[in-house]
């Protein structure tokens, strides 16, 4: 599906992209990256088109959704933890 579509179909369904990163727990950054790749993941169109389909016969999604009680994804690993300062031999001494 291409993001244009996607957007469209969000307009369908009466939310914002941000409000639909929100309440899918998908960060609104990742989503906007689709944009640039011009297609959605299958995933997500998915979701978009039901969420059109089920506003237009009248189903309010957003609370069935919010009563998942979905977690959002946090990355573990590498990136800008804080680090630990190392005390050498000489800090000890003056310490000590």
């Amino acid at each position: 599906m291409t993001f244009i579509d996607f957007k469209k179909l969000l307009l369908d369904a009466e939310i914002t992209l941000p409000k639909f990163s929100k309440l899918i727990k998908v960060s609104e950054k990742n989503i906007q990256a689709y944009k640039k790749r011009g297609e959605v993941p299958n995933t997500i169109a998915v979701i978009a088109a039901s969420f059109a389909k089920l506003h237009e016969v009248g189903v309010d999604y957003r609370s069935m959704i919010n009563e998942l009680g979905l977690i959002p994804k946090v990355k573990k690993g590498a990136g800008f933890a804080k680090k630990h300062k190392k005390t050498t031999n000489q800090e000890e001494k003056k310490d000590g």
